[in-house]
């Protein structure tokens, strides 16, 4: 199963650009699913057919859900509370009703992340199309997973739950509870979760397809989200330039505009894969009008981002760790060893990310930002290096 990632500059089109590329594989015979978190149904408008918490048809082989994250919400809330009922009752504290729980910030974010699961398990899609936030809450997102599973195991680290009847004894020596049972079930249950939501987001077949607008501010935009990407390890198979002018016109407003698009294409063929997508003059409303969009067809064989380590133990004594981060500007770097982790910051972007088995034994020698590549230098520790015989 092929999952597409449709992020980007803010109000350039991205939802509508979903909408085409979806109908599209449909219409190519591909059973396909388009996601959405908006609010509004914004998604519904792009296809002509009302979108909500139960996923509708929308085109033939074409399914589109915008799932409710309020209801979702407040079907957690509410099952936490019976769970907790013990913790809540010795705090004094008053039970909320679901009706007038309303979904916090970030909700409509979590319920696309569970609907993305939801789907990719039920295997009756061949194609997934993601219509995420724009590109810094995108980022975001799809950093919630891994990063949420490395708070859990560091405070519920599972293998304590080995030493259960052991509880009350550490807890008399301590002086203070332990931790519930049901409280390292729900940690449990949450690791599973959000490792099915992990594997989505990074599996081999899962892509991101950029859309902006060419100009200064989409550049930058580009720019940045190509880089936080690359750190998290997705590839970007497309940079769909959204709502270009025709070159041609007799206006000087409209020809000064399209001249800056065309320098900001020139600029980004020379980095990117770039897809034109030329602007209709209206929004498109309906599947006809989403079907005369030429947005880029499906990748059937996607490039993976690799991070592979080099031995070049023999020539120069170290092992060099290869992290892709293009766009990446060296003054905004920053790598921190702790422990069997590397924690590499790009500007407001970091990511913690575990040491390949082999570096574990080694020391950080350095590093360097060459031609869109960082190169980690690790040299090994004689204390942990296997001795040759």
């Amino acid at each position: 199963m092929r999952t597409i990632l449709i992020t980007g500059q803010g109000g350039t089109g991205r939802t509508t650009v979903a909408a085409a590329t979806a109908l599209q594989a449909a219409r190519e015979g591909t059973r396909t699913l388009v996601l959405t978190a908006d609010r509004t149904d914004t998604l519904g408008a792009a296809l002509g057919v009302p979108t909500g918490p139960d996923p509708v048809e929308a085109a033939p082989g074409l399914t589109a859900w915008r799932p409710d994250a309020a209801a979702r919400f407040r079907d957690d809330l509410t099952a936490f509370q019976r769970r907790a009922t013990t913790a809540l009752d010795l705090l004094g504290a008053s039970r909320l009703d679901a009706e007038e729980v309303t979904p916090l910030p970030g909700a409509e974010e979590l319920a696309l992340l569970r609907a993305l699961r939801d789907a990719a398990l039920s295997e009756t899609y061949g194609l997934l199309v993601v219509d995420l936030p724009p590109a810094p809450q995108a980022l975001a997102l799809l950093a919630l997973p891994e990063e949420l599973r490395r708070y859990l195991r560091r405070l519920l680290p599972p293998e304590r739950q080995a030493a259960r009847a052991l509880r009350p004894v550490l807890g008399r020596l301590a002086g203070v509870p332990m931790p519930a049972e049901w409280l390292y079930e729900t940690a449990g249950r949450w690791d599973i979760e959000l490792a099915a939501v992990q594997a989505v987001v990074e599996d081999r077949a899962t892509t991101v397809r950029l859309v902006a607008e060419p100009g200064p501010a989409g550049t930058d935009a580009v720019r940045t989200a190509t880089t936080a990407l690359a750190l998290r390890g997705l590839p970007v198979d497309t940079l769909v330039a959204n709502r270009v002018l025709p070159a041609a016109t007799n206006d000087a407003w409209l020809g000064a505009l399209a001249a800056q698009q065309r320098k900001a294409l020139d600029e980004w063929r020379e980095t990117y894969a770039v897809h034109e997508v030329p602007h209709r003059g209206h929004d498109p409303r309906g599947t006809d009008d989403l079907a005369a969009l030429p947005v880029p067809g499906v990748n059937t064989a996607p490039t993976p981002v690799e991070w592979p380590v080099t031995d070049r133990l023999a020539d120069d004594g170290v092992l060099v760790w290869h992290i892709p981060l293009p766009g990446a500007i060296r003054d905004e770097l920053d790598l921190i060893r702790r422990g069997d982790e590397l924690v590499v910051s790009v500007g407001q972007f970091r990511r913690i990310v575990p040491l390949p088995s082999a570096l574990r034994r080694c020391t950080v020698a350095g590093a360097a930002l060459r031609e869109g590549e960082l190169r980690v230098r690790f040299t090994p520790d004689p204390g942990l290096w296997p001795r040759e015989k």
